[in-house]
């Protein structure tokens, strides 16, 4: 399927599963360059060598939470293809320890710095590119509880998510006069392997009635092939049976 995506380049962290993967699979699919990164080599070679798409998606492995690791996973796609059209900021974590009590300080700063401060370093790589070019969109994939904090995500990751939300809406609207749009995707429960950190086990029977990946990654292709002129700054998607009050 060919798309005005078809000349545009793709990056995304966190894109060895999850809400990345199967987001790179979709802009592949409507003809994007698409480069994914993550911290687990092997699994991007795994994931990559599993696309049967046209178009194939490269990778390369970087930690968002080390600024040179960012820089060089930039340098790399830029050196490839010239620039970067679209960030998608995917990568995320949550702990299994995650009430005041229990989590110990290192725990909330492995969390910040991959969810909160990974995100700005994406971002600050990116960004100096569009700007010159006048041109440019940055997804971030913050959360519910980056709207509504809750018990369920715990203090860590609402905490997280919070500075996610604030730092793209700040972004957002320095950049908007460099025609470069920052839109903040609050997803709510979605089945993907962060599920794994539940204090307390998924049933198949919940994992059934919740949001699976390609819901939020076709949400994401939808918001990038919007014209230049329409700007969604927010999006929240949740499962129907999801509570969001």
């Amino acid at each position: 399927m060919k798309s005005g995506l078809s000349q545009q380049t793709v990056l995304i962290t966190g894109g060895g599963s999850g809400i990345g993967w199967a987001t790179a699979q979709q802009f592949a699919a409507a003809g994007a360059r698409v480069i994914i990164g993550g911290r687990d080599e092997a699994k991007l070679r795994t994931v990559t060598a599993s696309w049967t798409g046209s178009t194939p998606i490269g990778f390369r492995a970087v930690n968002v939470a080390e600024r040179a690791s960012v820089n060089a996973f930039v340098k790399a796609a830029l050196e490839a293809w010239g620039q970067i059209d679209i960030l998608v900021n995917a990568a995320g974590v949550n702990i299994r320890d995650r009430t005041m009590g229990a989590m110990q300080p290192e725990q909330w700063d492995e969390v910040m710095a991959i969810n909160a401060t990974g995100a700005y370093n994406a971002m600050h790589a990116v960004l100096p590119g569009m700007r010159e070019r006048k041109s440019g969109m940055i997804i971030n994939i913050s959360s519910v509880a980056g709207k509504r904090a809750m018990k369920l995500g715990g203090i860590a990751y609402d905490a997280s998510k919070f500075a996610m939300t604030a730092l793209g809406t700040a972004v957002g609207q320095e950049e908007a006069p460099n025609n470069i749009r920052v839109t903040n995707i609050y997803p709510g429960e979605v089945d993907t392997p962060i599920l794994a950190n539940r204090p307390t086990p998924v049933t198949e029977e919940h994992r059934a009635r919740i949001l699976l990946p390609e819901d939020v990654a076709a949400t994401i292709v939808f918001l990038a092939q919007l014209p230049v002129r329409a700007h969604i700054p927010e999006l929240v998607i949740k499962p129907l049976l999801q509570d969001y009050c």
